[in-house]
């Protein structure tokens, strides 16, 4: 569709739902409200992300040079970056409600896997105040390096929905961070080696009635129907698919951040970006994932 409706259609479904949110209640208690509307402003930003615009500069500066139009009371750019960060919570809340609409309530599958968030270069790392002591050193599996900052762990379900993103230091162990997302699991969780369990651990996810079937290490044994495990390993490969869109188009693998209100503030905004091409995709009858079919040139 072209570019203009789709903007429109992006705030009209942010609209409504941030109408639900709030219930006609005031979102803030005290001082003058703002130039631009909530809804406006979580519309800039969702819409920056799928172009790739991911700093607010850069989202500021795009809607102000072409579409200015469209949102008329568009004020300076420090006013929109306190406006953006202080709707982290709302934009987490639409994530949810996004999620409902897309997510079939009590079946299906759900993906785990991790991905690196580094704070800045390693060589820089020591010298690095920023996020101390949040963040810490980590090794990526799949990138054969180390790095300083935090890992994010992504959970989607069987069409690459994202249902639940959790950041942690980069040290924290990734089956951990499962439990940290037990409440939005079903009870089957596809994982790479890297969330094998110990026997303790694996017998308080089926207490909870998850099951967790990951390959095998090289040196054990798998009396598994291979061919059964080859099914879960291509399904299992969605993840990878969602973490290279959220990393190449979204950029979240990059923090452009000083402090966790704002890490905060973008990764919702990054991950919510992301459903609603997902919500939009299905409305137009296009396969999942299929975001470059979106905005007609």
């Amino acid at each position: 569709m072209p570019l203009i409706d789709f903007i429109i259609t992006v705030f009209c479904w942010i609209d409504d739902m941030f109408k639900k949110i709030s219930q006609g209640k005031k979102v803030r208690q005290r001082g003058p409200e703002p130039k631009l509307s909530d809804s406006e402003v979580m519309t800039m930003e969702v819409i920056g992300e799928i172009l790739g615009i991911d700093t607010d500069k850069g989202i500021h500066g795009y809607f102000n040079r072409h579409w200015k139009e469209l949102f008329p009371q568009m004020g300076d750019r420090s006013a929109f970056l306190r406006q953006s960060a202080n709707l982290w919570a709302y934009k987490q809340q639409l994530h949810r409600m996004c999620v409902e609409q897309l997510v079939s309530v009590g079946h299906g599958i759900r993906i785990v896997d991790g991905f690196p968030m580094p704070v800045c270069n390693f060589r820089r790392a020591h010298f690095s105040k920023i996020f101390r002591p949040e963040a810490d050193y980590g090794y990526c599996t799949s990138k054969n390096q180390n790095y300083y900052g935090f890992k994010g762990h992504l959970l989607i379900d069987e069409n690459g929905v994202i249902v639940d993103i959790v950041v942690s230091a980069a040290n924290k162990d990734e089956r951990e961070a499962v439990f940290d997302m037990r409440e939005f699991i079903l009870r089957h969780l596809l994982g790479d080696k890297g969330y094998i369990m110990n026997p303790v651990r694996k017998e308080e996810l089926l207490q909870e009635g998850i099951v967790l079937p990951t390959p095998l290490r090289s040196n054990m044994v798998d009396p598994r129907d291979p061919k059964a495990v080859n099914r879960l390993n291509r399904v299992r490969r969605l993840i990878e698919t969602v973490i290279g869109q959220l990393s190449e188009r979204f950029h979240v693998e990059k923090i452009r951040a000083r402090d966790f209100w704002h890490l905060t503030s973008r990764i919702a905004r990054k991950v919510l970006a992301h459903n609603v091409c997902q919500l939009i995709t299905r409305s137009l009858g296009f396969g999942n994932l299929q975001f470059d079919r979106l905005v007609s040139s």
